[in-house]
């Protein structure tokens, strides 16, 4: 998996892995111009996402740290320990910046919401109609500022969205 870490001095692991955790969590990742001479382009990219992805499947999968182990048995036992050091040091970190990365997908949040049922008499094509209709009124918070969304919802409609709500909060209250 990551043999090629190996060919970076043993002393040297604890500080790349560390400004690799640096990258994941938001700050500056480390630059390959300070390792141009250890690794080729091609292997440089591969040894940062590979440590990048181990990092982050051990942290965002929840791995216990003698299974996070066994993922790098193959290495030699100074950069196991460099890795597992610094896994379980700054284990709370990724965790931190892989919840905000998920968050980060969508910053909008519910404020408010208003409905009506209105009963549709008829309609351009149907004298005699007589459906149901739901006007929902949501009031979104993105970025700050509060943005008015209507949506008017035949009765299908509206059965569809209260099964995908009773199917969110089953899986949030799963998680709890």
């Amino acid at each position: 998996m990551m043999r090629l870490l190996e060919k970076l001095p043993a002393g040297r692991a604890p500080e790349f892995l560390h400004k690799i955790v640096d990258g994941i969590c938001g700050r500056a990742y480390p630059r390959y111009q300070d390792y141009s001479n250890t690794w080729s382009l091609s292997e440089w990219t591969e040894v940062l996402e590979e440590t990048m992805v181990h990092f982050k499947t051990a942290v965002g999968k929840n791995i216990s740290d003698e299974e996070a182990a066994q993922q790098i048995i193959e290495l030699n036992s100074d950069y196991q320990e460099a890795i597992t050091k610094c896994l379980k040091g700054r284990k709370e970190e990724i965790r931190n910046a892989l919840v905000e990365r998920v968050n980060g997908i969508s910053s909008a949040q519910l404020q408010d919401f208003d409905w009506q049922l209105k009963l549709a008499l008829s309609s351009d094509k149907i004298s005699m109609l007589q459906m149901p209709l739901l006007n929902l009124d949501l009031d979104v918070r993105e970025n700050g500022e509060i943005k008015p969304i209507s949506i008017e919802m035949n009765k299908e409609e509206l059965q569809n969205l209260i099964n995908a709500l009773e199917a969110a909060n089953k899986v949030t209250s799963a998680d709890k």
